[in-house]
């Protein structure tokens, strides 16, 4: 495997195992600071808003900067940022670090997924971008519950210091490996939310959001919402974690043929279904560990699955400008992970923990409605395209 790529990956990977791994030691977190867990659950919001946020501005802002010199400033704020978390004698200063640690984070991750593309020739740009963006996956199934399993065992300042480790790697990764890459065109910050104008896009996205919000916010209060099956014991949360990335990560791989078989919009309103079922069966089926199991990793095949088809269906509508495409695609999953730690700490005090599978539930019906007006949408346009193409001249 090219080194250049798999530092890359390695890059994703601790990006996305700092945007995952606070689920996992939420507890400890709100012992250490004596804040509540809907309190706490901010440091995992925070992150996410501020990554979502910065991903296509620093973009647009620093399109003509050295992309090493980029990826390897990204890296060092992204690990000076969780340093400094793990030592926050405040949960102020924790969430201000928090914050830091996100705008690390947009530096590196945009930067990355565009040096992939443009680091082999345009044959193996597909195959550069799925091993990049595997690193992310795959923090998921490895990365997220390793850090909780650490956490657990220890301390959760651990933890943060695990994720600064992999950044560190990542930075000196790219230091060492990475030559100078080609800039790409200079694509402006308007260029990019352009496509927001357009109707089709807007709701492919709003169906991203709200799927992504739906499921962390169950997540985002994982050893809460499940403490019945895992029962204080961090193996167990580790191993259940495992079970929920590992479900996405082979669902993200089987689900690009499926695509090619019955179609995007068939895996989209599916995978929704098995969603609403799945989440709303949580509250009974998070009370033992061997329910817990199958549901877990089925909610973790369904919730990650949606991205693929997501992604297939944003590239079929503008294959020109698909990279900016994607990009509003991954802002627009962060904004969920963002909005879902608001809304969990908003449920808990109201319906209990146990029962967040339902409001999972009722965001997966409303990302089926939108997903479906998205294909309506859709069919509207390709009709009336073919109409004025039959217009004669």
């Amino acid at each position: 495997m090219d080194r250049r790529l798999l530092v890359l990956a390695i890059g994703m990977f601790a990006l996305g195992t700092d945007s995952f791994v606070v689920a996992g030691v939420l507890p400890e977190i709100a012992r250490h600071f004596d804040v509540s867990i809907g309190a706490a659950g901010q440091m995992t919001t925070i992150y996410s808003v501020t990554f979502a946020l910065l991903s296509p501005t620093i973009a647009g802002l620093a399109a003509g900067v050295s992309r090493k010199t980029m990826l390897i400033a990204g890296a060092a704020v992204f690990v000076l940022a969780n340093l400094a978390t793990a030592i926050s004698p405040t949960f102020t200063i924790a969430l201000l670090t928090r914050a830091l640690a996100g705008a690390g984070a947009a530096m590196f991750s945009p930067t990355a997924t565009g040096s992939a593309a443009m680091l082999v020739p345009p044959e193996r740009r597909g195959y550069a971008l799925s091993i990049v963006v595997a690193g992310l996956t795959l923090s998921t199934a490895l990365g997220s519950p390793a850090g909780a399993v650490i956490g657990g065992l220890g301390d959760w300042r651990y933890t943060m210091l695990f994720v600064a480790a992999l950044g560190t790697a990542a930075g000196l990764g790219v230091w060492a490996f990475l030559t100078e890459v080609p800039l790409p065109p200079a694509v402006s910050l308007s260029k990019r939310l352009a496509p927001l104008a357009d109707s089709r896009v807007l709701l492919t996205l709003a169906t991203t959001l709200v799927n992504l919000s739906g499921i962390f916010t169950v997540y985002t209060y994982f050893a809460v919402a499940f403490d019945r099956a895992i029962g204080n014991d961090a193996l167990v949360l580790g191993t259940l974690l495992v079970l929920w990335g590992a479900g996405g990560t082979v669902a993200n791989l089987a689900f690009g043929r499926l695509i090619d078989r019955i179609g995007s919009r068939m895996v989209i309103l599916s995978t929704l279904a098995v969603l609403v079922i799945v989440s709303a069966s949580m509250p009974w089926s998070s009370a033992s560990l061997w329910t817990a199991i199958p549901v877990v990793a089925i909610w973790g095949a369904a919730g990650w699955g949606l991205l693929v088809p997501q992604q297939y269906r944003l590239v079929a509508l503008a294959p020109s400008i698909a990279p900016v495409l994607l990009g509003l695609n991954t802002a627009a999953s962060f904004f969920g992970m963002s909005a879902a730690g608001l809304i969990g700490a908003a449920a808990i005090p109201l319906v209990g923990a146990h029962y967040l599978g339902f409001v999972g539930a009722g965001l997966a019906v409303l990302a089926f409605i939108l997903a479906e007006l998205a294909t309506l949408r859709i069919a509207a346009a390709e009709t009336a395209r073919i109409a004025a193409c039959s217009v004669p001249a």
